[in-house]
């Protein structure tokens, strides 16, 4: 089992189905571990500045699902820390938070919470605590990495990672408008074919994202998490709060949304401080 980390916990990748049963691993789980352990590689250096700032980090992981993320950065870093550190998992789907209890429960994973929460109501919830230091959404669909965009900006979190997946808001809307766009400017070519729509329809949605965040001050790089070969759903967003100037980026952004026919998006993409 040379993929796994000394100290990791083998129950857990066999609960997580990346080990079988047995202790082995076929192609797909390899992949799906290199994935969580290349993005465990660029968060952990942001948890150790945390760290630095104060020993009791506070992780929120939105749109969570089975917790991969969550349990597996738990795992590799956080339970070796003190008490005062903790990992909430936030997800709609109650059958999933009640599995992720279980499974935390089983592992002895005191550090670790599940809440059955809408993005609206994770904002306001006395459930968590009133200072987040990092948010991180794994492969979140649909408009789910923007709901955790939503709770960061709400809550002021200082550091943001997504890993986006599917979304199709915006490839809805540049299709809906593609006619109007044509008959003005040949920009519209870019999208004019259906799979061209929704490729840079995805494309689009991330640059909007990272926008978005500059506009709120924040410092955004934007890398490969692993090779295409792996994964087509490849984009990681690192956001640090700077307090950057805010203007330009602002700017841009509804720029960028009239330019496209994406006015209807804005209330989507900017969120007033």
């Amino acid at each position: 089992m040379h993929d796994i980390k000394p100290g990791q916990s083998v129950e857990l990748l066999k609960e997580l189905h990346i080990l079988t049963r047995d202790g082995k691993m076929n192609q797909d789980s390899r992949r799906k571990l290199k994935q969580i352990y290349h993005l465990h590689q660029f968060i952990e250096p942001l948890l150790q500045e945390i760290h630095q700032a104060h020993p009791d980090i506070q992780l929120v992981d939105h749109g969570a699902g089975k917790s991969y993320l969550g349990f597996i950065l738990y795992d590799l870093f956080f339970k070796t820390l003190n008490q005062g550190c903790h990992v909430y998992g936030i997800e709609t789907r109650d059958e999933l938070v009640t599995r992720s209890r279980d499974l935390a429960r089983r592992l002895n994973f005191p550090g670790m919470s599940f809440l059955s929460l809408s993005v609206a109501d994770s904002i306001t919830s006395t459930s968590l605590p009133a200072r987040v230091d990092m948010v991180t959404a794994l492969h979140a669909c649909d408009t789910a990495t923007d709901d955790a965009i939503r709770f960061a900006l709400g809550r002021k979190v200082p550091y943001i990672v997504l890993v986006p997946c599917c979304q199709a808001e915006v490839a809805a809307v540049l299709r809906k408008n593609k006619g109007k766009i044509l008959a003005g400017s040949a920009l519209a070519e870019l999208w004019r074919h259906p799979l061209h729509t929704r490729e840079f329809g995805s494309h689009i949605t991330n640059v909007l994202r990272c926008l978005q965040l500059e506009a709120h001050g924040y410092q955004v790089s934007v890398t490969e998490l692993v090779g295409w070969e792996h994964s087509m759903k490849n984009e990681l967003i690192i956001a640090r709060d700077q307090n950057l100037p805010r203007k330009r980026p602002t700017e841009r952004l509804h720029e960028l949304l009239g330019m496209l026919g994406l006015e209807e998006m804005g209330t989507r993409f900017f969120t007033p401080m």
